[in-house]
């Protein structure tokens, strides 16, 4: 267990911090014994709501690509969540001062191939997620930490995932615009599985999609006139799983997972 019975280093013994977050929560990267560990704590009363959710949804959910805390710390303002160090590139990093997808842009010229296996490793994370009964709220590429040197998807910051399915009691959810569905934007929604299906979409369309300002080179095979790289089978599939009524959409992750694993060779 990291640091023992020994206090969380703190902030200023950090070699990385992260404090210029909407979220009302502090992250640092802190070194102990020649291991690194990523140290995330409220500053705000909404912070400390979102580290709460944030250690139920780890209670509930496992899953090899989902970063989990090894140790939550109990504290008066809140909970102290302790993860493991992962190198890697946030695809994008978003802060109060603006975002930062230079990691997208570097993703999305991966070979097809390799975007499709980081796209399944998300998928086979939100079955386990469904699995556990709970909808995605804030997810987007944000949320999405890839190693380049190892070729490896894993998700972080899933603080704001909860029990579904629920009524929208105010008049938006958090999230990006880019990936929010029509119903977490008015009060009153039930938000569901098929909100997830809607944010699995709109993520398979960003990550298969090129940089818009660069055409891919002729041997990442399936390149269109346009700038997406994938299939027209997988258009198809991002197409309903983002249609704006959520009746129309697959009506769970894990029927939204098969017809793509269907059409990705």
């Amino acid at each position: 267990m990291p640091f023992g019975r020994l206090p969380v280093p703190p902030v200023e013994s950090a070699f990385v911090v992260f404090d210029a977050q909407d979220s009302g929560c502090l992250s640092y990267g802190v070194e102990e014994a020649g291991r690194r560990w990523l140290i995330k704590t409220a500053t705000t009363v909404e912070g400390r709501t979102s580290l709460d959710r944030a250690v139920a949804v780890h209670a509930a959910v496992r899953h090899p690509a989902i970063v989990r805390p090894i140790r939550t710390i109990p504290g008066a303002a809140g909970p102290t969540l302790v993860y493991p160090w992962y190198d890697g590139s946030v695809l994008n990093h978003a802060t109060v001062h603006g975002a930062d997808r230079s990691g997208l842009t570097r993703f999305q010229r991966l070979p097809v191939p390799q975007v499709e296996v980081a796209l399944d490793a998300i998928l086979d994370a939100h079955l386990a997620v469904s699995t556990a009964g709970l909808v995605a709220v804030d997810l987007y590429d944000g949320c999405f930490l890839y190693d380049f040197a190892a070729s490896r998807m894993r998700l972080i910051d899933l603080d704001e995932y909860r029990p579904g399915p629920f009524v929208l009691a105010a008049d938006r959810l958090p999230g990006s615009r880019r990936y929010m569905a029509p119903e977490e934007l008015a009060r009153g929604s039930v938000i569901d599985e098929r909100t997830t299906v809607h944010a699995l979409g709109r993520t398979l369309h960003h990550l298969l999609d090129s940089p818009k300002d660069w055409r891919g080179p002729q041997d990442c095979r399936r390149n269109s006139p346009d700038a997406w790289r994938g299939t027209n089978e997988q258009r198809r599939i991002v197409e309903r799983a983002t249609r704006q009524a959520p009746a129309a959409r697959y009506p769970d992750v894990p029927a939204l997972v098969r017809a793509w694993r269907l059409a990705t060779p």
